[in-house]
């Protein structure tokens, strides 16, 4: 185990771009109050970790059984399914600011609390994801381009959730929570020994549909695992201004176990989420895991980092890539070679240029969709927007036109 880094609670830079507590006075007695309300978080807990930063392996008796038996072709698996994810990532992200994508949610700096929390699961476990995990996703066999054209705005999901037990993305925060929970109190009546596994943010478990989640998972006992990712930042809020104590520590009082893992660690995602799920399969009841990790990009794509943190917090963590941890492991632990990675890299074009393909030969959104079943017999007041927004489209035609001319 190691303590986690210091760097996530340096001060923050105001969106004016001071540095300090946002609001806060001249100093005084009540920047002092505030120093010493803040003392309960300043000794940070310990987390599980398997891999270091460097790559080196760390042992852990708890935690070793349940990647004991993995394989040097098992972990290029792992590090090949990170690598691609990233670069769909990328591609999705680049293709949003060419105006093909509405919006995206990157997963930059993500990738191994999904990959490892993924590839634990079982086919007949059941996923009930965020809008932001899209390494689950690759993991369960959903094809990327499907993750597409919700945020293109040309379907409501683009896959069947029972084809792959990996649910549609939820935009509304923390309601995927309640839904997982109540189907793994499904599956638990059935009989199943199949296990349910919810993810969400740090921003999201200040929600009351968690905290809702929380409660009837203990008491109904229910096969679920909470995968909470804690990447820091709520769009512009940081973890401390969420809560007091560190997010895993919520599961005692709620009578449950938590765990903290390193998220950058593909291995310790792995073994904790293992453990996890096959502690619910056993009937034992729920657990949470907080992946301790960084969202090294944008909240999505219409969000501006810059606005409301340091270059240097980045930084700190781009020296935890999950990615590069594992390609230093592979190189100093495995017979790995160079050819292995020439061909990732070579496989890796190929899938970006793919998804380019794809989202550029889906059609347009129905820019009136919108207005569409809002009402069973419509309604005047949708109907006049609805006029407002066609004489606002039309009016693009005539700049066009002009132009033309």
């Amino acid at each position: 185990m190691t303590v986690e880094s210091t760097a996530a609670r340096k001060p923050r830079r105001s969106a004016a771009g001071k540095t300090g507590t946002t609001g806060s006075k001249a100093a005084g007695t009540t920047g002092t109050r505030r120093a010493a309300a803040k003392k309960p978080t300043d000794a940070q807990p310990e987390l599980v970790q398997l891999l270091t930063p460097e790559g080196k392996r760390v042992k852990n008796a708890e935690y070793d059984p349940f990647v004991a038996d993995i394989t040097a072709d098992e972990l290029r698996g792992l590090y090949r399914d990170m690598v691609l994810t990233r670069r769909f990532d990328a591609e999705a992200t680049s293709l949003q600011r060419q105006g093909e994508l509405g919006l995206w949610a990157s997963l930059l700096g993500q990738e191994a609390a999904q990959i490892g929390s993924g590839r634990a699961t079982r086919e007949d476990d059941y996923v009930f994801p965020t809008y932001r995990e899209h390494g689950v996703a690759w993991c369960r066999g959903v094809d990327p381009t499907n993750l597409l054209g919700m945020f293109r705005g040309v379907n409501n999901g683009g896959w069947d959730p029972n084809s792959n037990n990996f649910h549609l993305y939820t935009i509304v925060i923390g309601s995927q929570t309640l839904h997982a929970t109540g189907y793994a109190m499904g599956i638990a009546k059935d009989g199943a020994d199949s296990a349910v596994i919810a993810y969400f943010g740090d921003g999201a478990s200040s929600q009351g549909d968690v905290a809702e989640a929380f409660t009837f998972s203990a008491v109904y006992n229910a096969p679920v695992v909470f995968f909470c990712q804690n990447n820091q930042w709520a769009i512009s809020e940081p973890t401390e201004k969420q809560t007091r104590v560190p997010l895993y520590q919520r599961a005692q009082g709620f009578g449950f176990p938590g765990v903290r893992v390193d998220g950058n660690d593909v291995l310790g995602c792995l073994a904790v989420t293992k453990w996890a799920l096959e502690r619910a399969r056993r009937g034992e009841g729920p657990t949470l895991v907080e992946a301790y990790t960084y969202r090294m990009g944008a909240h999505t794509t219409s969000d501006d980092p810059t606005r409301y943190r340091h270059d240097d917090e980045r930084v700190a963590w781009e020296a935890k890539d999950p990615i590069a941890r594992l390609r230093s492991h592979l190189e100093s632990e495995t017979d790995t070679n160079e050819e292995f990675f020439a061909e990732l890299e070579a496989e890796s074009e190929a899938l970006g240029r793919r998804v380019r393909e794809v989202v550029r030969a889906m059609p347009d959104p129905d820019h009136f969709a919108i207005f569409e079943n809002a009402y069973a017999d419509g309604h005047a007041l949708v109907d006049e927007e609805r006029a407002q927004f066609a004489a606002y489209q039309a009016s693009f035609a005539d700049v066009d036109e002009e132009e033309g001319k």
